[in-house]
């Protein structure tokens, strides 16, 4: 049997195994699969979780840091669009990297996290503005290398239910960012209750200690996964790897889900980034005001986002992806007559259903359309395309928000969505779960 099929059998396929196997050992090996399966999804998704956690609490900090450095709306834009841009550039080698050296996977998560660490530690030493540009891209670079290795790895382990895998992995997330906008709201603003009071942090001891998780983590990954190979981790010949990459770059429905990828992010990043300057600016909210609320955006997606996962590889991606884009833009519509108190919070809370939790779903699509052996890159396409284009998208709501004020970063963000459901009818979605014809493409 070709060494292909081999490999192909590592990745949870159906077809025979090229060695003979002890009928006792193989059914050891069967019965011990799931549990082990499950371990590896669990694992994942909470160093996803506290990768998310660092992501998050960057926002809480933006108010702190624009005051402290004296920047303008559109200063800080820059810095996120620079952050973004950097993310872009580092899926392209996690990628090549993932794909080549499978069998490296645990030290890619560990390098990951290591950026994230470094990240901080620069934010809370800097006291100038091209520094703290260059802590966001570290940060950034750091985030972005954990997508190719975790993504790539559950696809391959769960071809069948691909939605569902990427949704789990994405609801660890869904903890990190909503439970870090809250904590670092209250390590910055203290609290008072029953006569009892805390002044809370200054910003940049927070930066030193969001190091800290990121360290352990490192250090777990590096203590867990030590020469453990996964499944399917012969190395990829670099003749193979060029063929395959060629064939991606070339493949539409991959290509169409990396601008789908994009918009999405674009819509995202803008709306959240200016809700907490709007909130802390406009509205005087407290910095654990602002982080209970940033919480709420994404609290939601932590029950919707294995939901939509689920409904995708019953129905299809593209119902699911267009639905969701045309529901984050009338969602986002609402916060032009939401005002304050219980509308916002309550429009925070629905939006949160959709705004991150369709992302998963998304990647989930880009794979349904990847030759094996090229997963590792195909994310890299999706989540660098995705990146790099929407890179700007900060540095336009920056400006908007300096002329327009918040209402116009509402709208900006809502025609973004709106042109995302629009292409989610038209795009290229090639086939669906596990490899069969995606019933929404008829």
């Amino acid at each position: 049997m070709p060494p292909a099929a081999s490999r192909e059998d590592a990745a949870g396929r159906t077809a025979a195994r090229p060695v003979a196997v002890e009928p006792d050992a193989d059914r050891a090996v069967a019965s011990e699969a799931p549990d082990e399966s499950s371990r590896l999804m669990y694992g994942i998704s909470a160093g996803h979780g506290i990768k998310h956690f660092g992501q998050g609490a960057i926002l809480i900090l933006v108010p702190e840091i624009k005051a402290s450095l004296a920047l303008s709306d559109v200063a800080i834009g820059g810095m996120f669009a620079a952050r973004d841009a950097s993310m872009g550039l580092a899926n392209v080698p996690a990628g090549v990297l993932t794909d080549m050296f499978r069998h490296r996977v645990p030290m890619l998560l560990a390098v990951s996290m290591g950026f994230v660490a470094l990240g901080y530690l620069l934010i809370g030493i800097s006291s100038w503005y091209w520094l703290s540009v260059i802590a966001l891209m570290v940060l950034g670079t750091g985030t972005s290398l954990w997508h190719a290795p975790a993504f790539s790895e559950l696809a391959i382990r769960y071809p069948r239910r691909r939605g569902f895998a990427m949704a789990a992995h994405s609801t660890g997330a869904q903890v990190g960012n909503t439970t870090a906008p809250a904590i670092i709201g209250l390590l910055l603003g203290g609290f008072s209750y029953l006569g009892v009071e805390w002044s809370g942090l200054g910003w940049r001891l927070v930066a030193f200690l969001l190091v800290v998780p990121s360290v352990l983590t490192v250090l777990v990954i590096l203590s867990r996964f030590k020469g453990r190979a996964a499944p399917g981790g012969d190395r990829v010949s670099l003749r193979s790897y060029v063929g395959a990459t060629r064939r991606l770059l070339g493949n539409p429905a991959v290509l169409s889900m990396a601008l789908m990828h994009a918009l999405r992010g674009a819509a995202h990043n803008s709306i959240q980034l200016f809700l907490v300057i709007y909130m802390a600016d406009v509205l005087d909210y407290s910095n654990l005001a602002i982080g209970v609320h940033i919480s709420l955006l994404t609290l939601a997606g932590i029950v919707s986002t294995p939901v939509l996962g689920i409904l995708s590889d019953r129905m299809g991606r593209r119902p699911v992806i267009a639905f969701s884009l045309a529901a984050i833009s009338a969602l986002v519509l609402v916060f032009l007559v939401a005002g304050d108190g219980w509308p916002l919070t309550v429009t925070m809370v629905a939006l949160g259903v959709f705004l991150f939790s369709i992302m998963p779903v998304i990647v989930a699509a880009a794979m349904d359309s990847t030759d094996r052996g090229s997963e590792g890159t195909s994310i890299a396409v999706l989540f660098a395309g995705g990146a790099l284009i929407g890179a700007g998208a900060p540095v336009a709501a920056g400006a908007i928000n300096t002329h327009w004020s918040f209402d116009g970063v509402v709208i900006f963000v809502a025609i973004i969505a709106a042109v995302g459901a629009a292409f989610a009818v038209v795009a290229p979605m090639g086939r669906g779960p596990g490899g069969a014809p995606d019933p929404a493409n008829g």
